[in-house]
């Protein structure tokens, strides 16, 4: 199905399968739009590492779908599958680093803004290696508008050795799970929609992070919300690691950083799924009432 085929109205709820042009490089995606129009926003989902687009579509369990929700709740939503992903792994067979898979993505972020409406932006809402790429592209100013970014299985400095982030392999389950009993029965089952495998330039570019961190973070220039899972086992969390990760984002109007109960590095595939992507559309409402109101200071 084109995406002109998909500019008239559709079924809230209902994700569609659509490519995007990023600068000719052609990436997979799934969108939903509410039965109302304008939409409250566009959220554009980025997942991490190891997956794809359908980790935000809710595999094992309606309730964990972020697509379903925001359309629900008037968004427009589109998850895609990064550089290296879905439809573009054939042509990018080794993916993409962060700089430029931000590139990449920012060329099919202007191609959506383009032809659908956004309502009062778009927003970026990012996952593990998703969230690199999201906050390279807030700091490059790369897509005009940004409401802001909502950032989860991602801070600044490792708690564990990067080399081997992917959802497989058995020394590493407990990092990107956490406890079973967080997960939906059939989570596991239905993981052969969500996983894939990754691209080697982005193992590459994450030994690296927390200097090209350090480099971009004080160039971000919209609101942040960071939530670390209570099982999140990637990456530190605790108070002194949270300052320093805040004091980073020196430019940016407003920095949240949450801490998700009863969740492991997976979110959005958790019981708890929903009440994060509650939070999240929140704080979409909330960066739009800001921008709406002109606020641009430090809170």
């Amino acid at each position: 199905m084109t995406v002109a085929q998909l500019a008239g109205p559709e079924a809230a709820a209902e994700a569609r399968s659509i490519t995007l042009d990023a600068g000719g490089i052609t990436l997979s995606a799934l969108l939903t739009r509410p039965a109302q129009s304008p939409c409250r926003a566009m959220v554009v989902a980025l997942h991490g590492a190891g997956m794809s687009a359908a980790y935000f579509r809710g595999p094992a369990h309606p309730e964990t779908s972020f697509l379903s929700l925001a359309a629900d709740l008037g968004f427009a939503a589109v998850a895609v599958d990064r550089p290296g992903y879905g439809h573009s792994a054939g042509q990018l067979p080794e993916g993409q680093g962060i700089a430029d898979q931000a590139a990449t993505l920012a060329a099919a972020l202007r191609g959506l803004a383009a032809r659908y409406d956004t309502g009062a932006g778009i927003f970026l809402l990012a996952h593990s290696f998703g969230g690199k790429a999201a906050l390279r592209i807030a700091a490059d100013g790369a897509v005009p508008g940004l409401l802001g970014l909502d950032i989860s299985g991602c801070g600044e400095e490792y708690a564990a050795p990067p080399v081997a982030e992917t959802p497989r392999g058995g020394r590493n389950w407990r990092l990107n799970w956490g406890p079973l009993r967080l997960y939906p029965p059939g989570t596991f089952q239905a993981g052969g929609a969500v996983v894939a495998p990754v691209p080697s330039r982005e193992l590459a570019d994450a030994v690296r992070w927390q200097e090209e961190f350090a480099g971009l973070a004080g160039r971000i220039r919209v609101p942040v919300r960071f939530t670390f899972a209570e099982h999140e086992s990637w990456w530190r969390h605790d108070q002194q690691a949270v300052a320093r990760l805040r004091s980073r984002l020196s430019a940016s109007p407003r920095v949240v950083i949450d801490h998700q109960p009863d969740a492991g590095h997976n979110i959005s595939l958790g019981w708890t799924a929903r009440a994060y992507h509650l939070r999240t559309l929140g704080f979409v409402e909330e960066c739009a009432a800001r921008r709406a109101a002109g606020k641009e200071h430090r809170t």
